[in-house]
């Protein structure tokens, strides 16, 4: 399958139509971002089912697919259906490839309300930066699909015979669990040459990046239980264990001194990686005066291709109620970030056998809850991934630095597996101070006019491959 190579006046006609079109695509961005579509199951799932029906809407008005719907599976293992997805398909023409475009239309919670600068669900522009909940994660993304094709189809017409899925997830912020079953039930519709997945970062503003290599995850519920009841901590305090005493003592036993994780079997990778200063990593992770950062190794090396053990929650009495108690039981929430390389399951059994193999003071230990996903590297020897490496160049400036990511995206593994011969390119929208899944997070305009361009670019030279 060979491209066209694209011409100058072909580039400055692409570049037009997105240039004219941003204002409309940010306008659009901000009627998304008003609509709350948490997917967890504690929030209202009509706004999930609003924020589809929105995305529809929008990709109905594009007016180039031959079948767009909002479609549910069920979650795996139950009954119960998953949050709805937008689905819009058109076939490919005259030999042309076909590439399936993936971006989610749900969001994560907004948190509390005080550490927002603005309301989460009320888009706030100050500077060049869009601040809102999904701004960027992926609201953004959504956007960048449906610009493209928009700016693609008018500079095309009826030349437009390029194969396209786009598949607008409504779940990935909690766990994407009807998503195995929704590849089975649309296999046919979803089968691609090409998959964009459109969720992840960029090196800086000025600077795209392509990622390469995504850490996979094990999350779960530790519970540690060491009495029948609370009892008087004065009466029993220094004879009898408290399950705090026991719990941070398990805990503490899950990395060495230096902060690097102490659990045999959690394995690490080797990668390539580009410079990434001690300075920017204080500067993006908002480390404070004094604190020293954790691990051994490069920093990219302990982003991307280590493992990390985080606790990120825990239930506890809380300061306000405290009583002079022995507490007799503690439950944390603990996230596992997995390398490149080993299976999650495999991951899960080393923190398993390591908890569970001397409990402090004979604690009684029980893990529940447990969900993980796979990691995932990236085939870089396709023609897919030259191509976008080319439309990253033209489309931002500069030549895109190949990157890892420590969050996960445990999908795309599942992507892989139903689909072994599409290639996978992981894009995306963010940049390092877009703070998604934080407070006030935001997109910055500058970077989404430049992934608006690079993905039409793509598509543009896509269309001419046969």
């Amino acid at each position: 399958m060979t491209a066209t190579e694209i011409s100058l006046d072909d580039i400055r006609k692409l570049e037009d139509q997105v240039a004219n079109g941003l204002p409309s695509a940010i306008g659009e961005l901000c009627e998304l971002i008003k609509i709350p579509s948490v997917s967890w199951s504690a929030f209202d799932p009509g706004n999930v089912k609003k924020s589809a029906e929105a995305v529809m809407k929008l990709v109905e008005g594009l007016g180039v697919f031959e079948s767009v719907q909002i479609s549910q599976a069920p979650k795996e293992g139950e009954d119960e259906l998953g949050q709805p997805a937008v689905l819009a398909t058109r076939k490919a023409r005259d030999g042309r490839p076909t590439v399936l475009l993936y971006a989610h239309h749900d969001v994560q919670p907004p948190g509390k309300d005080d550490e927002w600068e603005s309301p989460a669900f009320e888009p706030t522009l100050r500077g060049e930066r869009l601040f809102g909940r999904g701004a960027a994660d992926d609201k953004a993304g959504v956007m960048a699909h449906v610009a493209s094709i928009r700016a693609l189809s008018a500079v095309l017409g009826e030349e437009l015979k390029l194969g396209i899925v786009l598949f607008i997830e409504g779940e990935e912020e909690f766990g994407s669990k009807s998503f195995k079953n929704f590849l089975k039930q649309h296999k046919a519709e979803l089968a691609s040459d090409v998959m964009i997945v459109a969720d992840s970062d960029n090196w800086s503003t000025e600077v795209p990046a392509i990622t390469v290599a995504l850490r996979g995850n094990v999350t779960f519920r530790l519970t540690v239980r060491t009495l029948g009841h609370a009892s008087h901590s004065g009466m029993f305090g220094g004879a009898v264990p408290d399950a705090m005493l026991a719990m941070t003592k398990l805990l503490s036993g899950l990395h060495d001194e230096e902060g690097s994780v102490a659990v045999a079997g959690l394995e690490s990778t080797e990668g390539e990686s580009p410079e990434f200063e001690e300075s920017r990593l204080r500067q993006d992770a908002a480390i404070l005066d004094g604190v020293r950062s954790i691990g051994r190794g490069s920093v990219p090396s302990r982003l991307w291709y280590q493992p990390s053990i985080t606790v990120t929650g825990i239930d506890a009495p809380n300061v306000a109620n405290a009583s002079n108690t022995l507490i007799p039981e503690v439950s944390v929430r603990i996230s596992v970030r997995v390398a490149p390389g080993q299976k999650a399951a495999d991951a899960f059994k080393a923190i398993e056998t390591h908890l569970k193999k001397a409990p402090p003071f004979g604690a009684q230990i029980e893990i529940t809850e447990v969900d993980h996903g796979e990691p995932f590297l990236v085939d870089r020897n396709g023609w897919a991934f030259s191509e976008a490496k080319n439309a990253m160049l033209q489309g931002w400036g500069n030549a895109p630095v190949e990157t890892g990511v420590g969050g996960s995206i445990p999908f795309i593994s599942d992507l892989v597996e139903a689909f072994p011969n599409s290639q996978v390119l992981v894009t995306g929208v963010e940049d390092p101070d877009t703070r998604a899944h934080s407070p006030n997070e935001s997109l910055h305009l500058g970077v989404f006019r430049k992934a608006i361009q690079t993905e039409t670019n793509l598509l543009f030279s896509l269309n001419s491959r046969h």
